[in-house]
């Protein structure tokens, strides 16, 4: 498969080699770019389009307010639609949910099978979640993009009939993914959901 010059991929790493390595494992599906801090990130975001940013989660180097999840965040802000793949060292449930809750659409361990990427990223640009099974469970308030968007709308006191609206979507496509939501937060109602999200980091 020839390289897609319309799909770009993002990937952030202070690792040289590491970053090649992402390179040429999804060179044949996307033009990849390299920055190795998220400062250079964010300035690629705010000049360009991606359709995925793979991030390491765990930086070596200097602390800055750019590292690990906190990066996470400012990058989703940034460019709340591009799907973002925490890229960690740990084996760990909590630097999955750390990652997932701060906005990543999916976690996979370095030293994992490049399969595990491929799945990363291929759940990441299909709306869905992602965790490395190595990590362990991956049910800890892992939410798709579009179930974190319907939240934050019903925290927004929208009706099921003004998310739908604002999303471009049938009211019972959101209904659907609000039942969908509920179960995976192991929520009682949408009040209780909203409040698990706002405890998590999930909505603001």
């Amino acid at each position: 498969m020839e390289m897609s010059e319309e799909h770009r991929c993002l990937v952030v790493d202070s690792h040289p080699t590491m970053r090649m390595g992402v390179r040429d494992l999804l060179s044949d599906r996307f033009n990849v770019e390299e920055v190795d801090d998220g400062p250079a990130a964010l300035e690629a975001l705010s000049a360009d389009d991606f359709d995925v940013v793979i991030v390491d989660i765990h930086p070596d180097g200097p602390a800055t307010r750019l590292r690990g999840p906190a990066a996470i965040k400012e990058l989703h802000r940034a460019r709340p639609g591009v799907p973002i793949v925490a890229h960690g060292r740990r084996a760990e449930r909590h630097a999955a949910a750390q990652a997932i809750d701060a906005g990543a659409s999916a976690y996979v361990i370095k030293s994992s099978p490049t399969e595990a990427l491929f799945a990363a990223v291929n759940a990441a640009t299909d709306e869905e979640c992602f965790v490395d099974p190595a990590a362990g469970s991956s049910r800890h308030r892992a939410i798709t993009r579009r179930q974190r968007e319907i939240l934050q709308l019903i925290a927004d006191g929208r009706s099921t009939a003004r998310a739908a609206k604002a999303l471009g979507l049938s009211a019972e496509t959101v209904r659907t993914h609000t039942k969908a939501l509920l179960s995976r937060l192991g929520a009682r109602d949408r009040a209780h959901a909203v409040a698990i999200g706002l405890r998590h980091g999930l909505i603001e």
